[in-house]
């Protein structure tokens, strides 16, 4: 038959009426392109000497490529890794109030900017700052398109060509080797180093103070930890010199958390709150990290220096969009409520609110509903949850989860990573591990069945 059999291959216009039907939700454009790539498949198959596919499996090939095309290049993941604010999957897991919310502004037009009052043109920080001051008692507040940017813009506002007092031992690396100094560098600050890389002493502080020192900045360190013979100076200690010879301090928390963690069997982060209350003048911190909403940088405190921010340039090249708008307040609303509200009702406090025997339970139940190949095995484990995103790095949450014996563990998972939705987990000790930690429970179904679909690929 060989290169004869290529004239018998349908055209693209004549695949097309056979697959349109069975790939609804693609678009003309590509239902088209399935088709070209299945013909191409079939003419391949010729070329590398093999018989010419029959016309239902071109067919069938050209749907199987049309529904590769129609998965979104933003896929869901399972997390499955036991890292609740894990970054490469991205981080927090809004609350639900918060999804609805950006469902609600996506699908039309929104009070973005617009004072219904007046009908001109509004403030889009009224959105946000006065439940911001609510929560943490700060005078005012804006929001930047994160942390890193948060950071830039306050420095930038506030210290642009004059001098930043910081110890050396909070110049942080964070991910993608982005450098606290670095950022200080592009706001146009000067920096100046005082202490050293395990202490720093109020005094170092107190000696470097120039007529050109226009703020002193805290960074907290997030995703690293100094032991042994160390010293910081506490926040309040730098706002009682900040005030004595009239300099602002701004505090860089990071995580930026709303409430104790202790609150949940984990070790405190620094609160915003306790920063407000201490005295800071400017406090940043993540949106997407303990506050678990959208990648935000949120800039709270003292009216006289947010004024002055809001109204520096970067503010408007930094700003956020109506989408993070409306996630942020919805999740932010959460934090009006108690304890048991917040863990009910925000996926990452839910998830540091699981017990260990309540992640074994549900990995029982999952393990009893997959037929295994007979060289793998499921076992219940003992597992070691995280955090993650740079809090508290070296804190272990006691979890729970699934572990799998099986020839190639790695390979398992590059099969899951590659499902629809994708399945993030971690080898260990030579078995493949799914923490159950930061999965809702309406996830283990799911993740039973690429399990079990996963495994019968390989060795069944």
């Amino acid at each position: 038959m060989g290169i004869e059999a290529l004239r018998n291959l349908p055209a693209v216009h004549e695949i097309i009426p056979e697959i349109a039907g069975k790939l609804s939700g693609l678009t003309p454009s590509e239902i088209k392109e399935a088709a070209r790539k299945g013909i191409l498949w079939a003419r391949q198959c010729v070329m590398d000497g093999g018989e010419l596919p029959s016309a239902d499996s071109v067919a069938e090939k050209c749907i199987h490529l049309g529904k590769v095309l129609a998965r979104p290049a933003m896929e869901r993941v399972i997390n499955a890794t036991g890292v609740v604010l894990h970054t490469a999957i991205g981080r927090a897991s809004l609350p639900p109030a918060a999804a609805e919310a950006v469902s609600r502004v996506a699908r039309g037009y929104s009070v973005l900017q617009w004072n219904r009052e007046t009908g001109k043109r509004g403030n889009r920080d009224e959105h946000i700052e006065e439940l911001i001051k609510e929560l943490t008692g700060a005078e005012a507040a804006t929001l930047a398109n994160n942390n890193a940017g948060a950071t830039l813009l306050v420095l930038s506002a506030m210290a642009a060509g004059k001098e930043v007092i910081v110890s050396r031992g909070q110049l942080v690396e964070i991910g993608g080797a982005f450098r606290i100094p670095d950022v200080m560098k592009q706001s146009g600050c000067i920096m100046v180093e005082v202490g050293c890389t395990n202490r720093t002493h109020l005094r170092d502080y107190e000696n470097a103070i120039t007529d050109q020192t226009a703020a002193i900045l805290r960074v907290h360190p997030s995703n690293y930890l100094i032991k042994g013979f160390t010293s910081e100076v506490p926040l309040e200690d730098l706002v009682a010199l900040g005030q004595k010879r009239d300099i602002p301090v701004i505090d860089d928390l990071g995580a930026g958390s709303l409430i104790p963690l202790s609150r949940f069997g984990i070790p405190s982060e620094p609160t915003i709150i306790h920063s407000i209350e201490a005295g800071a003048d400017v406090v940043t911190c993540s949106g997407d990290k303990l506050i678990g909403g959208p990648q935000a940088g949120v800039i709270l405190g003292r009216k006289e220096y947010l004024n002055r921010i809001k109204k520096h340039p970067l503010a408007r090249a930094l700003r956020v969009g109506k989408l993070t708008i409306a996630a942020i307040e919805a999740s932010l609303r959460v934090f009006l409520e108690d304890d048991d509200y917040i863990a009910a009702n925000h996926p990452v406090y839910h998830s540091f609110s699981r017990k260990p025997e309540e992640l074994m339970e549900r990995s029982g139940a999952i393990i009893a509903s997959v037929a295994l190949p007979s060289n793998c095995k499921m076992t219940v484990e003992r597992m070691s949850s995280f955090v993650g995103s740079g809090s508290l790095p070296d804190f272990a949450i006691p979890s729970a989860g699934i572990s799998i014996a099986c020839p190639d563990p790695e390979l398992l998972l590059k099969l899951l990573r590659l499902s629809s939705p994708a399945v993030a987990a971690r080898v260990e000790e030579g078995a493949a591990r799914f923490d159950l930690r930061a999965v809702a429970e309406a996830e283990d179904a799911e993740l039973a069945v690429l399990i079990e679909k996963r495994l019968a690929e390989l060795w069944a």
